[in-house]
């Protein structure tokens, strides 16, 4: 008779022949089949024998501890998971070690980023060698994380970095790919996250952020949002569960909403004595020509709040045209704010790009021809400019009242001084880069630094 070993619901065990010292197992005698987080399974041949390739990070949310495997393949057979897919999974014999008991099992190698455990012991490797009590855990001892420290050097002050997500909507985008480019430079471990491929999982005790194909984003170190007007909701709610889950976040959720909100974010900065163009905001067109008035008659400018990039803004030459707009507006349901209209700036604004409380470049931006919008993404000329003492102490005032490290504040030079336009959250890099040589990804990526105090040796 052989005797059978009582073990608990969760153990410590090891994998000698894939030269893996530890690994937490969720011993289940409900499933059949046991496996193996694996990633980049590759078959090969060797000696007329088909093998695999593998790597298996073994500490769950650690992806720094990596072991490279390789095994002989003894079949390959379609496996049902707990979810109810079927997937086609390697199949290997290996070496397992529980306590002082070692002996041959079965493994499906199979992607186990969205479970709890990197690894599954199944009824058939437990058959005449292991009795399940439900009620234990860790019958054979806890592997400190001391132990896990040494086993595979995770303390060692190596040279992947940060662990540092660019949460957007388009990686082929200028910014978003010199983000990357920027902090794989200074030595951190990049990676492009795209907004509307995560989703969530709210829970009390084990709340999660999951990526396409079932890969929880949890062990990330930061995020660098670059959150597109279109988004602003479904980001922002992402951004503040990274947050819950301590990962750092170069602008945060709160300030992004505020920044997107443009008649807030005016009265947030008319609040901190911030000096903005004279602007009305009304609900009725009754109230239309009082509106037109209370800014300085026309011509004037009109904003629609959910507009960006220069989009939704139009110039009302007179003030019949003014009506007309602001009442076709209103006639639809749209927000819209009313401006005066700053001639003296001559189709010329100014982009200070702050970062971390200081201005780290800025650029003048002129309209085409015939054109008063001065945006670059409408054909608007960039150049280098010389900004003065004042407009640097506006724009970080502005970056400070919307609580942003990274803004693109945009100011307007008028005959009564400088006047703050808008601040932006997800400021592009292509036009103010282009035009001043200076490394703003680079700025970018020592704020969250900073924030860590790492140092880049």
């Amino acid at each position: 008779m052989i005797d059978k070993v009582i073990v608990g619901s969760e153990e410590w065990c090891s994998l000698p022949n894939l030269k893996v010292p530890a690994i937490k197992v969720r011993v289940d005698s409900g499933a059949k089949t046991s496996a193996l987080h694996a990633e980049q399974i590759t078959p090969f041949d060797k000696n007329g024998e088909t093998w695999v390739r593998f790597v298996i990070h073994p500490i769950q949310r650690n992806v720094k501890s990596t072991i490279s495997c390789e095994a002989k393949v003894i079949d390959k057979r379609i496996v049902k998971s707990s979810t109810g897919t079927r997937e086609s999974r390697y199949v290997i014999n290996t070496e397992i070690s529980l306590g002082e008991k070692s002996w041959l099992i079965e493994l499906t190698l199979t992607n186990r980023d969205s479970m709890g455990f990197r690894m599954l012991l199944g009824r058939e490797a437990m058959t005449g060698k292991l009795i399940v009590d439900p009620d234990e855990r860790f019958k054979f001892g806890v592997v400190t994380p001391e132990k896990i420290k040494e086993y595979y050097n995770t303390n060692s002050n190596d040279k992947h970095g940060l662990r540092i997500g660019v949460l957007a909507s388009n990686p082929e985008l200028y910014s978003n790919k010199r983000i990357i480019e920027a902090g794989e430079q200074r030595g951190h471990e990049m990676h492009f996250l795209n907004i509307k491929h995560c989703y969530m999982k709210l829970d009390a005790h084990q709340p999660e952020i999951h990526y396409r194909g079932g890969r929880i984003l949890n062990d990330f170190d930061a995020i660098i949002p670059r959150i597109r007007p279109s988004m602003t909701y479904y980001g922002c709610s992402l951004i503040r569960h990274f947050e819950s889950l301590k990962v750092f976040s170069l602008n945060n959720a709160t300030s992004i909403t505020q920044s997107r909100d443009k008649l807030y974010s005016l009265q947030m900065l008319l609040n901190h004595g911030v000096d903005i163009p004279t602007t009305g905001f009304a609900n009725s067109p009754l109230d239309t020509n009082d509106l037109i008035n209370m800014v300085g008659g026309s011509p004037l400018i009109v904003k629609l709040l959910e507009g960006t990039q220069g989009k939704g803004v139009v110039l009302a030459e007179t003030k019949k045209a003014a009506e007309s707009v602001i009442n076709a507006f209103k006639s639809v349901g749209a927000n819209i704010l009313v401006q005066e209209f700053i001639k003296e700036a001559n189709g010329k604004d100014l982009r200070l790009f702050v970062v971390d409380g200081k201005v780290v470049a800025a650029m003048q931006r002129e309209a085409l021809p015939g054109e008063f919008r001065a945006n670059i993404h409408l054909g608007g000329k960039a150049s280098i400019v010389k900004v003065t003492a004042e407009e640097k102490k506006i724009a970080i005032k502005a970056a400070k009242a919307m609580n942003l490290k990274v803004a693109g504040v945009d100011i307007i030079r008028s005959a009564k001084g400088p006047l703050l336009l808008e601040v932006n959250s997800s400021p592009g890099l292509e036009g103010i880069e282009g035009a001043t040589g200076k490394d703003i990804a680079g700025e970018m990526i020592k704020a969250i630094e900073k924030s860590f105090k790492w140092l880049n040796l």
